[in-house]
């Protein structure tokens, strides 16, 4: 946001201050200012002189000698006589005798012109500017030089009145006479300061806005422009008529008329304004509508009345497939999300962005339409972006505007026409849309206010600091009233802010937390992530990093069934594209894209591992934050085998004092009429489980297996991939880095070995599961020391031996004991069909 200090001080005229008092005020006070820039850096000496002669230069055809009043005040200098008058030598062509232009005189200093950015030692000319030295030119004395306008710092931007090329010349008018400071003729003696406006300070992107927070900074009156006309014909409600169909798009719309409209170049001083923030001067109509944006931060739009068939202003949606052209002469495509402005028969503007070329204003234009309204901004923000047309009225409307300012705005704007002279305003003026709401109530905590700063303020001080801001105070209900312009005051700590802004942040006292330091730690769970880090990397994986967004074809490659919870997905509302539109149910599918890229470029041996969230919804649509579950993954596909992933799997598990408990199942049904995991090897796969010695309830901590051959096709890897996935939150309640040990056995052992005949689909882990819950206490070892299938074997059948170890911690055991507990067990496995072998 920019705005000139001259501009500020019409407002609050009592403003005494220097640019870097202004500079830092403002900042401390919490409208941080970026930068300024001073419009008469580098000017010196340069006073207004009126040319009395001229005459050729004797030595040069392109050159002429002028002999220029520059005022008795500027006696004194080089080459100034008695009179006033100096000799200056000029190659300029666009002056006359009796012509006013601005003179630097000797030893002065003017800014560096387009194309004289250095001098021949490499200085920088526009920080330091051209000193101007008194010489000779071909011969001729010549005491100073008459300045174009790009010569004073300035460009035809600001005064449209220079010429392209030659001296700057004053009108007769304007005022001046020789030896008037020619700086200040120009309105140069000013600065520009470029504010940072956070979003919320929607009142602030507006000269009346940074004016009101000077006011308030340095405590002066702030004294708002006159918007009210002094004498209105008819009645506007004659002119037009308006409805508005969508007031959740359109809260408000004011409409006001001007009739015998005289279109003619804008005044200087509103011309110098606008080119200030970045505008070009068009005409005193298009000025005015501009003017007032920048003043008020209300984007307004003029209409010809003439061209407003049937009198009617109708605002809509527009419909599908619609189309129309702006003034820009761009055909833009519509949809009913964008909002229009019509009259009876057509379309004639796009609300809040651009008006139509249909109903554009010409010079001959007789009755004017001034629009001022109130847009939602986040529609507007999606329908600059979906026709790509993004404007400066665009910009001030996709902020969120106040209802009251764009009635101010228009009435200013009319006021403005008056004041011009540029046409007849009509009385009264036309609304439709929401009515506005009252204004917002806060109660005043002053307790809870000193509480969040620190201070010890009175209420009375922090009711004189809102006054400051125009912010009120009901002294019967203690409640402090919001003024409309101040949308970002909601609640008591914004009160706190604003009390802080003119406190002052620099005094608020600087006070330690009461709390009892303490050293920061890991926690549990950050520990057993180390664990796996580290078993991982000693294991000979790399870490990777996949995304949290992944594709809906992500199930199909993974041949999950439609049924499949998985599929549940959380859908992200403005996805980057297809492949990144939901988050991850499974960690599987950013491990695999990995190893995929590494085998198609022809790594060899590849071994990942990955720890990261997925994030499983409660329910869809979502209502609740999803569960969020740390999964341990590992991959690799090349040198190694199932049994190497479950030593991997097991090393991780001993290192947090589990693999005792831990057991694994081959058979657990997840999906209906499908055994196991559909994305892993049918034969060649298990679930991890852990039994709590506590109450012996077996819980599912992961799975590891062979990726499917189909999957992997699927991912375009021709070798055999292993995974394993640890479900960090089901691992946490039973993991310790606690180790117990036991002493050294004081009493002998006694061994059994155990041989039998087994049905080979009973597995090894069953039976040993078996053995363990019946042998009791005593069993200190179990360990299968043969395995055989053959013709000695009956088929269907396999042959299984095991040496049994007994032992007590507290006495030496008996046979009979032994041969007790050796009863149970087989027992215990005749309820399996298995019998011993003879």
């Amino acid at each position: 946001m920019d705005a000139s200090l001259s501009w500020i001080k019409a407002y609050v005229p009592d403003l005494d201050c220097t640019d870097r008092d202004f500079f830092n005020r403002m900042t401390l006070f919490g409208t941080k200012t970026e930068t300024y820039t001073r419009f008469d850096q580098n000017l010196e000496k340069i006073v207004v002189g009126r040319i009395q002669e001229i005459k050729p230069h004797p030595g040069a055809d392109k050159l002429v000698i002028c002999q220029v009043d520059v005022g008795k005040n500027s006696v004194g200098n080089t080459g100034v006589s008695e009179d006033g008058r100096v000799q200056i030598v000029t190659g300029a062509k666009n002056m006359k005798e009796g012509d006013l232009v601005p003179v630097v005189l000797d030893g002065g200093r003017v800014a560096a012109s387009h194309g004289h950015e250095h001098n021949e030692t490499g200085a920088d000319l526009k920080q330091e500017g051209i000193p101007i030295q008194a010489g000779k030119l071909r011969g001729v004395e010549s005491y100073g030089m008459m300045c174009s306008i790009e010569e004073l710092g300035s460009s035809r931007d600001f005064y449209p009145e220079a010429p392209e090329n030659g001296l700057y010349i004053f009108e007769e008018n304007s005022g001046v006479q020789p030896g008037d400071d020619a700086v200040a003729a120009l309105g140069l003696h000013d600065t520009l300061f470029e504010f940072e406006i956070t979003s919320n300070r929607v009142d602030c992107y507006a000269i009346l806005g940074i004016a009101r927070e000077a006011a308030a900074a340095y405590d002066l009156p702030f004294y708002k422009p006159d918007h009210q006309v002094k004498s209105e014909v008819d009645q506007a409600q004659d002119y037009i008529k308006v409805e508005v169909q969508d007031s959740d798009l359109c809260t408000h719309y004011c409409a006001r008329i001007c009739k015998d409209v005289h279109i003619a170049p804008s005044p200087k001083w509103m011309q110098r304004r606008l080119a200030s923030c970045g505008i070009r001067p068009i005409n005193n109509l298009v000025d005015i509508t501009n003017y007032v944006m920048l003043e008020y931060g209300q984007p307004m739009h003029a209409y010809d009345l003439s061209a407003v068939a049937g009198n009617q202003i109708l605002v809509r949606r527009a419909r599908d497939g619609e189309s129309f052209v702006t003034l820009d002469g761009v055909k833009r495509q519509l949809d009913r999300d964008v909002l229009m402005i019509c009259d009876a028969e057509k379309e004639i503007g796009i609300a809040g962005i651009m008006g139509g070329e249909n109903s554009m204003i010409t010079d001959k234009v007789q009755t004017v339409l001034f629009e001022a309204a109130t847009f939602q901004g986040a529609n507007i923000r999606k329908s600059a972006k979906r026709i790509g047309l993004r404007t400066d009225a665009s910009g001030f409307f996709e902020k969120g505007l106040d209802p009251a300012n764009a009635i101010e705005a228009i009435n200013r704007a009319c006021a403005l026409m008056e004041e011009l002279h540029a046409g007849t305003v009509v009385a009264g003026m036309v609304e439709a849309g929401k009515p506005i709401e009252p204004l917002r109530r806060i109660p005043l905590e002053e307790g809870r206010i000193n509480a969040l700063l620190g201070t010890k303020l009175s209420k009375e001080e922090m009711i004189d600091y809102f006054k400051r801001e125009e912010i009120g105070y009901d002294q019967k209900t203690g409640e402090v009233v919001i003024p409309s312009f101040r949308q970002d005051l909601h609640a008591t700590c914004d009160l706190a802010e604003e009390v802080a802004r003119f406190y002052g942040y620099d005094k608020i006292p600087v006070t330690l937390p009461k709390n009892s330091a303490t050293t920061g730690g890991k926690s549990f769970r950050m520990y057993v992530r180390d664990k796996a880090e580290e078993v991982a990397q000693f294991s000979g994986f790399s870490q990777a990093y996949c995304y949290s967004f992944e594709s809906p074809k992500v199930f199909d490659k993974l041949l999950l069934p439609k049924e499949a919870k998985e599929r549940a997905a959380i859908t992200i509302s403005n996805p980057l594209g297809e492949d990144f539109s939901i988050m991850r149910t499974l960690p599987l599918g950013g491990i695999l894209t990995s190893l995929s890229t590494n085998y198609s470029r022809r790594n060899k041996d590849v071994r990942l591992y990955e720890i990261a969230n997925i994030y499983l919804p409660k329910e869809l649509p979502l209502k609740d934050l999803p569960d969020e579950r740390e999964q341990f993954t590992l991959g690799f596909y090349g040198e190694g085998d199932f049994y190497t992933m479950k030593g991997v799997v097991e090393e991780f598990l001993e290192s947090l004092n589990m693999l005792e408990h831990m057991q694994l199942n081959p058979r657990e049904t997840l999906y209906e009429g499908i055994q196991g995991r559909p994305y892993l090897h049918p034969g060649r796969q298990a679930e991890i489980q852990y039994q709590d010695p506590k109450t012996e309830e077996l819980v599912k901590i992961g799975y590891l297996g062979e990726l499917h051959p189909l999957v992997a096709a699927n991912y375009g890897i021709k070798d055999r991939v292993y995974l394993a996935v640890i479900d960090i939150p089901s691992v946490l309640p039973y993991a310790t880095f606690e180790r117990r040990y036991h002493g050294i056995a004081k009493f002998p052992a006694l061994s059994r070995d155990l041989s039998m005949v087994v049905p080979r689909e009973i597995l090894a882990g069953e039976i040993e599961q078996t053995i363990r819950n019946c042998a009791g206490e005593y069993l200190e070892k179990l360990e299968l020391f043969d395995l055989y299938e053959g013709a000695q074997i009956q088929k269907g059948y396999k042959s299984m031996a095991y040496s049994l170890s007994f032992r007590s911690a507290k006495r030496t055991l008996s046979d009979e004991e032994v041969n007790s507990c050796m009863e149970r067990i087989l027992n215990g496995l005749k309820g399996m069909k298995i019998e011993l072998r003879s």
